[in-house]
This record gives C-alpha cells, structure tokens and sequence, in this order.
C-alpha cells in the first residue's frame, strides 16, 4: 500500500524553506557575525611609548577575547598599510614575512622592513632572548579568553621611521587584516582610545603610551566560507547512488601548484 503524500501545504512550505537557505548562501555578508560567540573578537592596540628622532617606539598586542575559538599552528598573521611613507627599523617578539626593498637606505644595519603593506608572523619558541617580548614567540598560537586568558595575548614591539613624531603628526596603519591562520577574520578600522597605562616596578606605579589606537576583528563563518574547507555530499535515503562534491571543494581555490588537490 502506498504511502500517503504530504499535504500541498507543507510540501509548499518545506521547498520555501529550502528555497530560501539555498539563497542565504550566496548571498556574501560584509559584516563578520560569529553567532556561537556573537560578543567574541580579537582586539589588536597599537600603544606609541616613545618618540624617536624620526618617528616612535611602540608596542602591539593581540588580545584573544572569544570564548572557545582559539588560533592554532601555523598561528596568526597581523597586516595592515602604512598611511604615508613610514618603514619599520626594527622589531621585537615578532618578525614581517618580507622586508621589501630597502635600497635607498645606505644604513648597515638596514631596516626590518621597508614594504607598505608589512605582514607580520610571531616567533617560534625558542626565539633568542634578546629579541623576546613578554607574551612573544609561540608560533602564533592563541588560546581563547574563555579557556586560559594568560595565553590568549600576544605582543611585539616595532620602531616605526619616517613617521610622525608628536600626536598630531602620528598617523595610524590602516586596511588591517589577520589571518588565523586562514580566512574568517574582517577587521575594522582603527579607533583612538584612551591611552594603555602600565604597571611598572614593584606595582606601585603606573606609566601609560603616548597614543592608543584598537582594532576590533571579529570571525564569520560566512567570510571563512567563501573559501570552502570540507564538502557534505547529499542524497536521499532510497537512492543507490551519493552525489559526489564538486571538483575543488576542499579549500584548493588558492592552492596554485597542484589545483586539483585538497588542501587539509
């Protein structure tokens, strides 16, 4: 005896639904919403400590404020654009991936970096400890503020040139990015806070920055999305067959040597 069919109705209601998350998903979101942890985000301040002859000192720190979502090996990866002709001397806890072309500068050493888009790795364990900073130098990895705050932080310390030297002249980087490792990450622009304050010595005293800027990024899975990790292959339950995943499905979008391959 057949089974009796659903109720035009629900059948109607059932393809709408369908319908509309089939549309949801290709509909790309600019704002980046994590709804498992929707207050959860990375916070990156940028304190100017000192002035130098042609710029300043400062110290840049990642503050992990999710609740599980945590930054596993090969780590993070902080970028950002200088706003006018600035380049990094030298730098601390931290190292950019390039140092881009240096050749105008007749200095021994030369600068770390002389590209307008740096991008920035921590240092492995084991880093020499003259190029230490406090919270520097495990590969990159973040755990959650929820799970272990004292290792959700990360700093390094960067001497900026060709920069402003007064906080009317200072100018903050913009267009930042963090990859952790890979996308997921949008980043807002930078806003000016009150500046950092420091305990120093035996904890009676305080010192504070100069300037302070926060970056606040927050994790979408939509943005994540776009570049698709894994591929769930649906099928009725009375067909023989499961349909297969699209060619590419796996992440292999940037992966330029061997594009048909999955990429873990």
């Amino acid at each position: 005896m057949a089974a009796a069919a659903a109720p035009r109705p629900l059948r109607t209601s059932i393809a709408l639904l369908l319908l509309a998350l089939a549309l949801s998903a290709l509909v790309p979101s600019s704002d980046a919403y994590d709804s498992l942890d929707p207050v959860g985000n990375i916070t990156i301040k940028w304190d100017v400590k000192k002035w130098t002859e042609d710029g300043y000192e400062a110290t840049v720190s990642l503050y992990n404020y999710q609740q599980y979502r945590h930054i596993q090996a090969p780590g993070w990866k902080l970028g950002w654009a200088w706003a006018g002709k600035e380049m990094i001397w030298t730098m601390a806890g931290a190292q950019t991936t390039e140092q881009g072309d240096c050749s105008n500068f007749k200095v021994e050493p030369p600068p770390h970096c002389c590209r307008t888009d740096p991008e920035v790795v921590d240092f492995l364990p084991g880093a020499p400890y003259s190029q230490q900073t406090p919270n520097c130098c495990k590969g990159g990895v973040l755990s959650s503020w929820g799970q272990d705050p004292a290792n959700a932080i990360a700093t390094f310390d960067v001497r900026v040139g060709r920069a402003g030297t007064t906080n009317s002249s200072v100018q903050v980087p913009a267009n930042f990015t963090l990859k952790a490792p890979g996308p997921g990450y949008t980043c807002g622009p930078a806003k000016e806070v009150d500046p950092t304050k420091f305990i120093v010595g035996d904890g009676r005293r305080t010192t504070q920055a100069l300037k302070t800027w926060n970056v606040t990024c927050t994790y979408s899975q939509f943005v994540a999305g776009r570049s698709p990790t894994c591929c769930v292959a649906l099928s009725s339950f009375y067909n023989s067959t499961i349909v297969d995943c699209n060619t590419c499905s796996c992440g292999c979008q940037d992966n330029n040597t061997n594009p048909v391959s999955c990429v873990k």
